[in-house]
């Protein structure tokens, strides 16, 4: 893939979040509606193209943990939201090169992460599980060593202590699962496919409605050997 190679070739480790989600968006992965830009001079038609509420996010290959970073604004309602937001990110990057990400705010209450890891045994592993802020904490996840197939998907979203989140949940839709295996199955067709990427991170995967939305990445590369 060419945005890989050109990644590599500048000797980055990783992807921005745009250039994740078009490794993502490649595969048929549902990510969310995004333009990058880099001046104020964009926002306005780019704004509008999207459609509010907005979120805008600092996006640069160097940029990770962005919330703790203050490069994160959400719920953008009007052009003077979204030119202040856009101010304060660019402040908040401190001159530190990179773009700024207009993507349309997906609703939903529940969080869910997926994901790639390039074990030394075992090659490419998908792994699913709970996201969103204390996807670290509570560490509920399922792996599987790719490729998969669909059943092999199912059974992994079963296997999570919180698998009752992707049912009917206080009026909540059911969650789409056949759309959640088609994304793992792809997720472990880009890690066959593509040796020189070490890991992906997809958190949060947010169920809008019943549909699985992608509305952060991280792509992370490393030598195959």
């Amino acid at each position: 893939m060419e945005l890989i190679k050109k990644a590599l070739k500048e000797g980055r480790t990783t992807l921005s979040e745009y250039e994740s989600k078009r490794v993502l968006a490649s595969y048929q992965i549902p990510i969310t509606r995004e333009l990058q830009i880099d001046n104020v001079r964009d926002l306005a038609r780019v704004s509008q193209k999207i459609g509010y509420p907005l979120v805008l996010k600092g996006c640069s290959p160097e940029i990770a943990h962005k919330t703790e970073k203050g490069l994160i604004r959400v719920d953008i309602r009007n052009e003077d939201e979204a030119r202040c937001a856009f101010e304060e990110i660019v402040a908040n990057m401190e001159g530190g090169g990179g773009s700024v990400l207009v993507q349309e705010m997906v609703k939903g209450q529940r969080e869910l992460a997926l994901g790639l890891i390039r074990d030394p045994q075992f090659g490419p592993c998908v792994m699913f599980g709970l996201g969103g802020i204390f996807a670290e904490i509570l560490r509920d996840t399922s792996f599987r060593v790719a490729p998969i197939e669909k059943q092999d998907a199912l059974e992994m979203m079963q296997e999570i202590k919180g698998t009752k989140i992707l049912g009917p949940v206080r009026g909540m839709e059911p969650a789409d699962q056949g759309m959640l295996a088609d994304i793992l199955i792809k997720v472990g067709q880009i890690g066959l496919e593509n040796d020189d990427v070490k890991e992906i991170d997809m958190n949060p995967v947010i169920i809008s409605g019943s549909r699985p939305v992608v509305v952060d990445a991280l792509v992370v590369l490393g030598s195959a050997q």
